[in-house]
């Protein structure tokens, strides 16, 4: 099904300022029963979910970073070798803040579209030296030959939810709720619930620059997260972690209200889930004690002005 950012190709997504872009008329058909579950990139599900609707499960992620396609002819180069004034593309506030900061040689240019139409405008016109993607996408069309280079977390966080699908359906809908809580993936399900809290809870979305990396080691989860201005001169990055033991799944009886930043998961014990959303709320708290609200209110503003 086409959705309102896939026919919308002319304007920044920032700018649509719609936040279920990607998601208005799959939920239209679920809300109408025309279909029981959707499947979303979970990075485009917004952290508050219209009512009426849950996210009943989290795959496991594929790699969540982004990726650099080059033009033909600088097939071999990276960012930073790329001559002086090379126009890279990208529709995403979050990378160009940060890759700006990074590569100041380089210029940043919107590019929108489906993977298909990026990459023709990449290979067919001359205006672009490389464009930005998630190295997901491009995997799960099978174009992985097109990756000139992965960005690692110090070059370039990656969106909350990033390389994860999301299941959505109707919160009530008991019988579909089990079926598809199977595929919950337990530690991609806490990272991206640490992620969607401390997006929540700084109130970011598609038209600011917030960026995350997590990790689970030993029983540890690690979450970093950042704010950038628009121009990526100015930015705050602070990582915090939590004792959470990765659990195995188990059958649970129902709870009161089990969604957590939209997400339902009877299946996984409840402990390590608010342990993961309270994580993603105290790092949100560190970065709003440090300015972060004030570097997102300009970025906001001057997004709206442009």
């Amino acid at each position: 099904m086409s959705t309102t950012g896939d026919k919308i190709l002319d304007t920044a997504l920032s700018k649509i300022g719609e936040k279920s872009l990607f998601t208005k008329e799959l939920e239209h058909a679920l809300e109408k029963n025309e279909v029981d579950l959707v499947v979303h990139s979970l990075k485009d599900l917004p952290t508050v979910l219209p009512p009426g609707f849950t996210i009943g499960a989290i795959c496991k992620r594929e790699n969540p970073h982004d990726a650099v396609v080059f033009h033909p002819k600088f097939v071999g180069k990276t960012l930073e070798t790329l001559p002086e004034k090379s126009v890279v593309g990208t529709s995403s506030l979050r990378r160009a803040a940060q890759l700006q900061r990074k590569f100041p040689h380089l210029e940043f240019r919107s590019i929108r579209g489906n993977l298909n139409t990026r990459l023709r405008k990449l290979d067919e016109q001359q205006e672009f030296s490389a464009i930005i993607l998630a190295t997901a996408g491009l995997q799960r069309m099978g174009w992985h030959n097109r990756v000139g280079q992965i960005l690692h977390p110090e070059e370039c966080m990656y969106a909350v939810g990033q390389g994860a699908l999301g299941v959505e359906v109707r919160a009530k809908d008991q019988d579909i709720l089990d079926l598809v809580g199977v595929l919950h993936d337990p530690e991609t399900l806490l990272r991206c619930i640490a992620e969607r809290a401390f997006l929540r809870h700084l109130e970011g979305g598609c038209s600011v620059p917030v960026a995350v990396h997590t990790a689970m080691k030993d029983g540890q989860l690690y979450l970093t997260g950042g704010v950038w201005s628009l121009d990526g001169s100015d930015s705050i990055q602070e990582t915090m972690q939590a004792t959470i033991h990765v659990p195995a799944q188990h059958e649970d009886g129902p709870e009161d209200d089990p969604q957590l930043v939209g997400i339902t998961a009877r299946n996984i014990p409840r402990g390590p889930q608010l342990a993961a959303q309270n994580l993603g709320i105290s790092l949100a708290n560190l970065l709003l004690s440090k300015g972060a609200k004030n570097i997102l209110d300009v970025a906001r503003q001057l997004n709206d002005a442009h």
